[in-house]
C-alpha cells in the first residue's frame, strides 16, 4: 500500500527524495484573491454571496446569537463535555508555564533596558469545518491566547447546513465551555477576509471589528487567504495538510505504527503518512496490518487514497543514525519515535513540529489531550517555526531608559558609528542634549 523509497547506502541530501505533498497556494491565492477583495469592499454582501456560493447556507446574520452558543452547551453531550473540560484543564496548564516574565537589565549605571511582553488587543481563531469538525481546535487556539492575557478573542467557523446554517454545535459548545461569546458563522477564504480586514453586519450589533493575529488550521484556500492578509494581521502559519513521520526500528509494534499512520491519514485525502525504518521485517508487518486495518476503519476510501498518495510512503536507511538524519531533513509536524531508547533519540531531534516519544504517545493524545498544541507546523515549516503557544499571541517589546549621564557616557561610541554609516543627524540628535 505504501510506496517505497530506499535510501540504505546512501549519503545524498535526503530532502529532495522524501514523499511530500504537491500544494501550490501561489495557485490557490489567485483563485481567491476576488472572495478577499470583495470582503474588503463590500462587507456583509460579500460575504454573503461566498457564503451562499461555498458553503450554500444563506446567511441572514454574520454573529452567532449568544443563546445559541449557551443551547449548545447545554445540550452536549456529557461525554463529550467531561473530554473538553478534561482536555482545558490539561491544555491550560502546560500553556500557563510558557507566560514570560518583565526582565530588567542594568546596561551600565544609569541605564536600563526593559523587556516587557505584551499581548496583542484582538485575535481571530479560526476553526475549521469541511470534512471533519473540530471542537478541540477551539481549546487549542482559545487557551494560549487566553493565558497570554488577550482582551478580545473571535472565533470565525463555517456554517453548517444541518445546523441551520451556524457553525456545528460541538464548536459552539467549546466556545461556552471556554467564556467565548463572539463567534461568527462564516468559514473559508471570505472568514480570513472578515478577520483581517473587519466587516459590516446586518447591523451595529453584527459588525465584525478587525483583528491583529489570524490563527488556526484550514483548508488550501484559508491557507492562501492568509497569504493574501500577512502584513494586514498577523498570521500564525500556512498550513497544509497534517502529516506523521514514524522513525522506528524492529521493536516498534505494527499494530501500533499501521494504526497511527491510519489515524493522521483520515484527516484528508492529502494527509501525509511516513514511516522511517532500518527493519524490512517491520515494514512487511505493517503492510500486513494495514491491510487489515484500513479495510475496518470508517474513512477508507479518504485513508486510502492518502496512504497511497506521493506525500505518504516508507523510508528505508541503514541504521537510526541515518533515520535521525532522514526525520530531521522532513521535519514532521508530527514525529513519533517507536525506538530502543526512544527518549534518547527523541532528545537528538532538531526538526518537529512536537515530538512523540514510545509506544504509549501516539499522536492522537497530542490531537486532544496531552496538554501540549495541536496547531503545528507542516510542510516543513518545523525547520524554521514553532506550533502554536502563548507566545504567539505576545509581543517583546523593549523599554529603554538612560539617564544623562548613562548617556553621555555612550555619546562617543554613537557618534562614531552614526558617522561610519553617514547617518549624522543620528550622532547630532545625541550631541544636541550636550550643547555641542
Amino acid at each position: 500500500m505504501l510506496n517505497r523509497i530506499d535510501l540504505r547506502g546512501s549519503s545524498r541530501d535526503p530532502r529532495g527524495l522524501l514523499p511530500r505533498a504537491q500544494l501550490d497556494v501561489s495557485v490557490a491565492v489567485e483563485r481567491i484573491r476576488p472572495v478577499v477583495e470583495a470582503v474588503h469592499q463590500h462587507g456583509f454582501s460579500a460575504i454573503q454571496e461566498a457564503t451562499s456560493k461555498f458553503d450554500g447556507v444563506q446567511l441572514s446574520r454574520l454573529r452567532v446569537p449568544v443563546e445559541e452558543i449557551t443551547a449548545a452547551e447545554a445540550s452536549l453531550d456529557p461525554e463529550v463535555r467531561a473530554a473538553l473540560l478534561e482536555v482545558i484543564k490539561r491544555a491550560r496548564k502546560v500553556h500557563a508555564d510558557q507566560r514570560r516574565t518583565e526582565v530588567t537589565t542594568q546596561v551600565v549605571p544609569g541605564g536600563t533596558v526593559t523587556e516587557r511582553w505584551i499581548p496583542v488587543r484582538r485575535v481571530g481563531l479560526y476553526v475549521p469545518g469541511g470534512l471533519a469538525v473540530y471542537p478541540s481546535t477551539v481549546v487549542m487556539n482559545v487557551v494560549p491566547a487566553q493565558e497570554a492575557g488577550v482582551e478580545g478573542l473571535v472565533i470565525a467557523s463555517p456554517p453548517q447546513v444541518e445546523n441551520g446554517g451556524l457553525p456545528d454545535a460541538r464548536v459552539l459548545a467549546a466556545c461556552a465551555l471556554l467564556g467565548v461569546t463572539e463567534v461568527y458563522a462564516v468559514g473559508g477564504a471570505q472568514a480570513v477576509a472578515m478577520l483581517g480586514y473587519g466587516s459590516t453586519g446586518v447591523d451595529e450589533s453584527d459588525r465584525c471589528e478587525p483583528v491583529d493575529v489570524i490563527t488556526g488550521p484550514g483548508n488550501i484556500w484559508v491557507t492562501a487567504a492568509k497569504r493574501l492578509l500577512r502584513g494586514v494581521v498577523g498570521i500564525d502559519a500556512e498550513a497544509g495538510p497534517t502529516e506523521i513521520a514514524i522513525l522506528a526500528d524492529d521493536t516498534a509494534d505494527p499494530r501500533h505504527v499501521a494504526a497511527d499512520l491510519i489515524s493522521q491519514a483520515e484527516h484528508d485525502p492529502l494527509a501525509a503518512s511516513v514511516l522511517v525504518t532500518d527493519s524490512l521485517a517491520l515494514v512487511e508487518s505493517v503492510e500486513a496490518e494495514l491491510a487489515v486495518q484500513v479495510a475496518a476503519t470508517k474513512h477508507e476510501e479518504r485513508v486510502r487514497t492518502a496512504l497511497t498518495g506521493e506525500q505518504s510512503g516508507v523510508v528505508l536507511v541503514d541504521d537510526l543514525e541515518q533515520g535521525l538524519r532522514v526525520v530531521d531533513a522532513y521535519a514532521a509536524e508530527h514525529l513519533e519515535i517507536q525506538t530502543r531508547d526512544a527518549r534518547e533519540w527523541a532528545l537528538r531531534v532538531r526538526n518537529a513540529g512536537a515530538i512523540f516519544v514510545g509506544a504509549w504517545s501516539p499522536v492522537s493524545l497530542g490531537d486532544y489531550a496531552a496538554g501540549s498544541n495541536h496547531v503545528l507546523p507542516t510542510g516543513g515549516c518545523a525547520r524554521h517555526s514553532s506550533g502554536l503557544s502563548v507566545q504567539s499571541f505576545l509581543r517583546g517589546v523593549h523599554i529603554i531608559d538612560y539617564d544623562e549621564a548613562a548617556l553621555r557616557d555612550v555619546a562617543g561610541h554613537v557618534v562614531a558609528l552614526a558617522n561610519a554609516e553617514d547617518l549624522p543627524a543620528h550622532g547630532d540628535a545625541v550631541t544636541a542634549r550636550f550643547g555641542k
